[in-house]
C-alpha cells in the first residue's frame, strides 16, 4: 500500500509534468497551434491530479496499533463530535484504555468538524444479553482530545469502573475485570 511519502514523491513528478504541459500550452498559444485549447484542458486536468496527489500525501492510510488494544468496530460516527465504538464484553480496563488510545489515533483527525468549544468524543460500549431476550448497552469508557496548550497528555481517557461492575454481575462466566 502506498505511503504518504510515496504520494509526496509522485506529487513532484506530477508537478513537473503539469509545469511542462503549461509551458507547451503557452508555446501553442504563441505559435497559434490548432490543439492549443485541448492543451488547456489537459494542463488543467494535470493540475487537478497534482493537487489530489498532494492531498493524499497529508493523510496516513495505515491505522495505528497500540500494544494491548483489542479489535473494535465503529458503530456510529456523526462525522462531527460523536463516535461510538463496540468492544467485546470480555474486555479488561487496561485493554479498554489501549483500545481507546488506538481509536483516538485512528479516528480523531484535525479535519473532524465540531461545534465551537465542543470536543469530539469516542465512547466505547458493549452489549450485555440478559435473560428474556433483553439486550442492554453498557458504556465502558470514553476519550476526548485535550486542546489546552501545555497539557501533559493530549487525550483525556475515562474508564467507567461501575460499568465493569455491571459486566461482572451480568456475566458470571466472565473473569473479574477489576484487576
Amino acid at each position: 500500500m502506498p505511503t504518504p511519502a510515496d504520494f509526496l514523491e509522485a506529487t513532484k513528478y506530477f508537478g513537473i509534468a503539469t509545469l511542462t504541459l503549461a509551458g507547451i500550452t503557452l508555446l501553442a498559444f504563441a505559435l497559434g497551434w490548432g490543439i492549443r485549447f485541448r492543451l488547456v484542458g489537459i494542463t488543467s486536468f494535470m493540475g487537478v491530479l497534482t493537487g489530489g496527489m498532494l492531498g493524499l500525501s497529508f493523510e496516513p492510510f495505515t491505522p495505528s496499533v497500540v500494544p494491548g488494544s483489542v479489535p473494535y468496530k465503529t458503530v456510529y460516527d456523526s462525522g462531527a463530535a460523536q463516535i461510538v465504538i463496540k468492544v467485546s464484553e470480555t474486555i479488561t480496563p487496561n485493554e479498554l484504555e489501549a483500545t481507546l488510545q488506538q481509536a483516538a489515533s485512528n479516528l480523531l483527525k484535525p479535519s473532524r468538524l465540531g461545534g465551537m468549544g465542543v470536543a469530539p468524543t469516542i465512547r466505547a460500549r458493549t452489549i450485555v444479553h440478559e435473560p428474556g431476550r433483553v439486550s442492554n448497552l453498557v458504556y465502558l469508557g470514553q476519550v476526548q482530545p485535550i486542546r489546552e496548550s501545555g497539557a501533559e497528555t493530549t487525550l483525556n481517557i475515562e474508564i467507567f469502573e461501575s460499568a465493569f461492575d455491571t459486566l461482572a454481575q451480568s456475566s458470571p462466566s466472565l473473569t473479574d475485570h477489576n484487576s
